[in-house]
């Protein structure tokens, strides 16, 4: 018998100073039972970091959501669909191969990819030169420490804020305070 994904609710209220977006997003997280804490804290804080694209790319008529992620190999981790069903954003988290990245770039008009934890370094060296082509490709890296921080923040139920501010990310809760700094690698 298959294991089934755990539910996970999170109410985000965004404050992207950068960008003059301020929401609050109710979001509902399926967390495959392969799939860490940290991996699935990554993910919130990818839709956070690029939630602003909901009004830039779309005028605010759009889709923000999570994807299928690990449950289905060729969904995004999170994705940003316009009023005509296009894949204008798609978010990958981890260290994900070339290929299924350069696929990625055909299918969305902006591909993002979020590297952590301890190997996202070796990762980056081994992939770097097969990702020059792709011209809508960004590939960002969160520090493993802090990557490792938002695992404690992970509940069934959670009340996040998120400020934005200068490119990080202030990711707050009951718990405690996470800061993060995205690196653009590429």
């Amino acid at each position: 018998m298959a294991l089934k994904s755990t539910i996970y609710k999170a109410n985000l209220q965004i404050a992207d100073i950068d960008h003059g977006y301020y929401a609050d997003h109710a979001l509902t997280l399926a967390r495959h039972p392969s799939e860490t804490d940290e991996r699935m804290m990554v993910r919130l804080v990818a839709l956070a970091l690029q939630a602003h694209q909901l009004q830039d790319m779309c005028g605010g008529d759009g889709t923000l959501a999570f994807g299928a992620g690990m449950s289905d190999p060729d969904a995004p981790d999170v994705w940003l669909k316009d009023f005509t069903d296009a894949i204008r954003l798609w978010i990958e988290v981890g260290q994900p191969d070339d290929k299924p990245i350069i696929k990625a770039c055909g299918k969305s008009e902006q591909v993002l990819v979020y590297a952590f934890s301890h190997a996202a370094e070796v990762w980056w060296k081994g992939i770097q030169t097969k990702l020059t082509r792709p011209q809508n490709l960004h590939v960002y890296r969160i520090d493993s420490v802090q990557s490792q921080a938002l695992a404690t923040m992970a509940e069934r139920s959670m009340t996040l804020q998120a400020t934005i501010q200068d490119g990080a990310l202030s990711l707050s809760s009951e718990r405690g305070l996470v800061q993060i700094e995205p690196t653009l690698l590429m």
